[in-house]
């Protein structure tokens, strides 16, 4: 009986503890020759724009430059003026522009908003040789699960990868499911759902290896976690766990 507790304990032992295939990040990395793709990420509903525009004459685009009340200190410093002096992408995918009045963003990358602007400066008369900048001051990002830090974190860059995302939030803890990390996006009014597997490479040319504006990123608990918590996760690995010991007490009695 007691050879038949020792072999036990070693089954549930062997099966909560976590491979190496389990836990390394992109083990295929030296198979990977690839050319860097830029994603062209549309502006989105609730997006927050940063517009400036200038030209030849300075005090002829001040006009078509939106400035909020300098005078006004508020908590937030320079990010929340940031924030006041840029445009509100309504639900329509529209923006209040002065002068120019409402302009339709929808399905627009920032790079062609800037050129669309500069269009309508250009042909409504407004400005000569005007120069448009367009940028998003809010991007963020929501990290849940078994992550050092989880939380919504904000960037300032145009676009920056899903292991940069996870980077910031403090990597994944040993707990956390590498060959499962779900990443929910909204974007145009569709809902998309992935599943990456950070053990391998496969997805780095998907739509998910830069992540959106909005994303939310969600590493569950891996297997050991979850049956140390006292779930049973994988009806079949327990049969099995039944089914061994029971051979080998047979082979013990003999």
């Amino acid at each position: 009986m007691k050879l038949l507790l020792k072999g036990i304990i070693l089954c549930l032992l062997a099966t909560s503890c976590s491979t190496k295939k389990q836990v390394l990040y992109f083990q295929d990395i030296d198979e990977v020759v690839k050319t860097v793709e830029y994603p062209n990420s549309t502006i989105q509903v609730n997006d927050l724009l940063k517009i400036n525009v200038s030209a030849l004459e300075p005090t002829a685009a001040e006009p078509y430059n939106k400035r909020s009340n300098v005078g006004v200190q508020s908590s937030g410093g320079n990010s929340n003026q940031a924030n006041m002096d840029a445009y509100l992408v309504s639900t329509e995918y529209t923006i209040l522009f002065p002068i120019l009045g409402y302009i339709d963003v929808r399905d627009k990358t920032t790079t062609e908003l800037e050129k669309h602007i500069t269009n309508l400066l250009v042909e409504g008369g407004h400005l000569k040789a005007p120069t448009v900048s367009v940028r998003i001051v809010n991007g963020k990002f929501t990290v849940l699960g078994e992550v050092k830090s989880p939380g919504m974190y904000t960037f300032d860059e145009q676009s920056i990868t899903l292991t940069q995302a996870l980077g910031m939030a403090g990597d994944l803890t040993i707990k956390g499911k590498r060959k499962d990390i779900v990443v929910i996006r909204e974007e145009s009014g569709i809902r998309e759902v992935a599943h990456i597997d950070m053990t391998s490479t496969d997805w780095f040319n998907s739509p998910f290896y830069y992540i959106k504006q909005n994303d939310v990123i969600v590493v569950d608990q891996n297997y050991s976690a979850v049956k140390k918590a006292g779930i049973i996760g994988d009806l079949g690995a327990l049969l099995g766990i039944v089914s061994f010991s029971i051979s080998l007490a047979l082979l013990l009695s003999r």
